[in-house]
């Protein structure tokens, strides 16, 4: 079985966040994809395979299965349309823990449709801004994480946090955002979730469900572009459709193997 590495929303290689790709025949042992995703060690490992026109797709991490992944979705469906397995003009639709997800190719861009899920405001948990070492200017609670505004850009870039604290605020992780002060992006992020393996995520899609819809009346525009400022970077389109966020990326393959 040939599994592969997909480096998601950039354009080039050792960028943007790696997820690994197993597409599969059939469904899988859950302990089995749990093993697999541990041996590769990346945030998120995919398995997909056919059922009904569609594909199912579960997201695992060395540690955990998660409800929603943006990166190793646009992954899952960068690997399709590369091996020529669904035609570049057709969609791609994922059965998943959090409903039914579609791909769509628009030219070097894979759109995704995911749902959208905006944070409700709520006083700085105990211990928050210990982990984060900074003032919030808002602090919010989304289906899967904590949101956090902060003053600056470059607060978001220099922020070191306290990861042992961090992982005892509980939920998934926390999102910190700001609007953008480098031009071509709207609002910059970071994205920390110890509490399930990952220290900090290169790029994280799932967590611009939740910035698409705090940015959106506070920029006023539907249409924007986030960048997740990690050591490695990415860039993730993002364009509110009702209560569905669209989520663009681009992914480059950089390596296949085989399973044993």
């Amino acid at each position: 079985m040939t599994i592969y590495t997909v480096d998601a929303f950039t354009d080039k290689p050792f960028a943007g966040n790696p997820a690994g790709v197993c597409i599969m025949e059939h469904s899988a042992f859950e302990e089995w994809m749990q093993n697999v995703a541990m041996e590769m060690n990346l945030a998120e490992t995919a398995f997909l395979y056919p059922t009904d026109g569609v594909y199912t797709l579960r997201w695992f991490t060395p540690t955990v299965e998660v409800d929603l992944c943006g990166h190793a979705t646009l992954a899952s469906a960068h690997m399709l349309y590369e091996l020529g397995t669904v035609p570049s003009d057709h969609p791609i639709s994922f059965q998943t823990r959090s409903g039914l997800l579609t791909a769509e190719k628009r030219g070097d861009w894979i759109e995704l449709n995911f749902p959208g899920t905006p944070a409700v405001q709520l006083s700085a948990p105990d211990g928050l801004i210990v982990a984060l070492g900074i003032e919030p200017l808002w602090v919010g609670q989304s289906k899967f994480d904590l949101l956090v505004e902060v003053a600056s850009e470059s607060e978001v870039r220099g922020l070191i946090p306290d990861i042992a604290t961090m992982k005892k605020l509980g939920g998934r992780g926390v999102i910190v955002t700001s609007q953008a002060s480098t031009p071509g992006y709207d609002f910059v992020s970071r994205f920390f979730a110890p509490a399930f393996g990952i220290d900090e995520d290169p790029v994280t899609g799932s967590a611009h469900c939740t910035l698409a819809p705090y940015w959106e009346p506070k920029l006023g525009k539907s249409e924007m572009v986030g960048y997740q400022a990690s050591r490695r970077g990415g860039v993730v389109k993002v364009r509110r459709v009702g209560d569905r966020v669209m989520l663009g990326g681009q992914a480059v393959t950089v390596m296949r193997g085989e399973l044993g």
